[in-house]
């Protein structure tokens, strides 16, 4: 019997109700509407004309939603071939020509965007939501992360969201990094980030 396709629809905005797919639960999670929804009431206008970082993509979904609501461009990462093909169904559904793909290792691949960044001179948001530690062969991703934030230059920085599972304690100051805000919706947390 063939698998049914899980989907879920853009929000608001200029592609609001566009249905994106998603890949299946084995590879990817996806975000929780309670917590996009949240998300995005925090950062409605700021978001307009700017550029959207989501690292460790899946569907795209959370990128695609900045999109639709004003972002001026989305830079997607994702690493899992099942994802990536996904992802660029949904982008070709929306306006490609705002979007730039990375397929590969986001750990590798973000130095590339950072330098894409400091070239244009550009500030964005980078919205982190790295598979959960729970899963196979991703024991050390949350440090691998930590990591990654403490690397990233502060002149490209707009603010930094990671999604993650509750239960996880992110140090109150990651390199130039502080949290300025931490939101619990059950199993899963949004903690914002913001040079100090």
């Amino acid at each position: 019997m063939k698998s049914k396709t899980i989907t879920k629809k853009i929000v608001s905005g200029k592609f609001k109700n566009k249905t994106l797919k998603l890949p299946s639960k084995t590879t990817t999670r996806s975000s929780k509407a309670i917590v996009l929804e949240s998300f995005f009431n925090t950062v409605q206008f700021e978001i307009i004309d700017s550029t959207f970082v989501e690292l460790f993509s899946g569907s795209g979904s959370i990128g695609l939603e900045a999109l639709s609501r004003g972002a001026k461009k989305v830079i997607f990462m994702e690493k899992d071939s099942e994802a990536l093909k996904i992802l660029k169904e949904n982008i070709a559904q929306t306006d490609p020509t705002s979007c730039e793909v990375h397929s590969g290792d986001t750990f590798s691949n973000i130095a590339t965007v950072v330098k894409s960044l400091q070239k244009k001179n550009e500030e964005a948001y980078f919205y982190i939501d790295p598979p959960f530690s729970i899963r196979e062969g991703m024991k050390n991703i949350y440090d691998k992360m930590i990591s990654l934030i403490a690397s990233l230059p502060r002149e490209c920085v707009k603010l930094i969201i990671i999604e993650h599972m509750s239960t996880l304690e992110i140090p109150q100051k990651i390199g130039k990094y502080l949290i300025t805000k931490s939101k619990k919706f059950g199993n899963t947390s949004l903690t914002y980030l913001q040079s100090e």
